[in-house]
């Protein structure tokens, strides 16, 4: 349509260089067949009796057992995550009180003080978050980060209200 492209026009093979490209001539060209489309109805429909059909698509059967859910998986995946779970519990525990003896700009303390919140849904640490927030400089990161705040009080406040 666009291009000067035939619409007819298939690539075969993934359209390499080194084959010719040539329309289609019905069913038989897309599942591999060698007769060529007559005037008979039900010409380019079979392949000769001398060659074997030779359909790229995949038996019913065969596509769905390849689609198939194993369901062996699912009991493991469980366990690892929650010894996970267990891991970042006792990281988050050990980190909170380290917080305040690190080396950060006052963005990457908001930045880390969500991130506690977040991750443990702890909203005790709000207060330093707003803090945080508060010393930013750059009036645009200072407005995201008081909007970041905002947000979440929104989750724990609507998380909190009855019919929730």
């Amino acid at each position: 349509m666009f291009g000067g492209q035939d619409d007819n026009a298939v690539p075969q093979n993934g359209g390499g260089a080194s084959q010719q490209e040539e329309p289609l001539n019905g069913v038989s060209d897309l599942l591999g067949g060698s007769t060529p489309a007559s005037d008979n109805p039900t010409a380019g429909f079979m392949p000769t009796p001398s060659e074997p059909p030779q359909s790229s698509v995949p038996a019913p059967q065969e596509e769905a057992e390849d689609v198939a859910p194993s369901p062996t998986p699912q009991a493991p995946a469980a366990t690892d995550n929650s010894d996970l779970m267990d891991l970042k519990q006792q990281a988050l525990q050990q980190l909170s009180p380290l917080v305040s003896h690190l080396d950060q700009s006052p963005e990457e303390k908001f930045r880390t003080t969500m991130m506690l919140i977040q991750a443990a849904d702890n909203q005790a640490l709000l207060k330093e978050a707003f803090e945080a927030a508060q010393a930013i400089e750059d009036d645009k990161a200072r407005a995201q980060a008081l909007l970041d705040v905002i947000n979440e009080i929104n989750y724990f406040t609507q998380q909190k209200s009855p019919g929730n």
